[in-house]
């Protein structure tokens, strides 16, 4: 399958959850979001962007589940927050039992996805997060490097979503 690569830089986690209601907006039932990215590179900020964007209650807190695995969120369309940090190797994964959650009638997002790649379906929307400094080395003009002396830096997101094309 192949995919079409839209890319995005970030300046504030205002922004990054701006672009993910953008996102969520445009989901349906049975999207499967693969955020993969370092810890602290913004996947539940986007995440919550997402969830806003999907229709959940305002006053409905979306947090990272990285102790209890998996958040359920109600909104127009179910949302399933999936957090595989803790999780050591691909037989803990498949104890979760994450096929009914993938296949189900929500909307799936699972944070440290790249744990389960081989485990995702074709039509899953990747979507990688770094942080801008991990791309200043890419960036041979010179001018990434002197926007990233200020303190705020460590906000800039580079987001890279591939959206499949069947």
């Amino acid at each position: 399958m192949e995919n079409r690569n839209e890319i995005f830089n970030t300046e504030t986690p205002e922004e990054t959850q701006a672009l993910g209601e953008k996102l969520g907006k445009t989901l349906k039932q049975g999207d499967v979001i693969a955020l993969i990215g370092d810890l602290g590179t913004g996947k539940t900020c986007l995440t919550q962007g997402i969830a806003r964007g999907v229709g959940i209650a305002p006053d409905e807190i979306v947090s990272s589940p990285s102790y209890i695995l998996i958040n359920e969120y109600s909104g127009t369309i179910p949302i399933y927050h999936i957090d595989l940090y803790r999780l050591e190797n691909g037989e803990e994964i498949a104890e979760l039992g994450l096929s009914e959650y993938i296949e189900g009638d929500g909307i799936c997002i699972i944070e440290w996805a790249e744990r389960m790649v081989d485990a995702l379906p074709d039509s899953c929307i990747k979507i990688h997060i770094t942080l801008a400094e991990t791309n200043a080395s890419h960036d041979h003009s010179g001018a990434h490097e002197s926007i990233l002396q200020s303190p705020a830096d460590e906000n800039i997101r580079h987001i890279e979503i591939q959206h499949p094309i069947s």
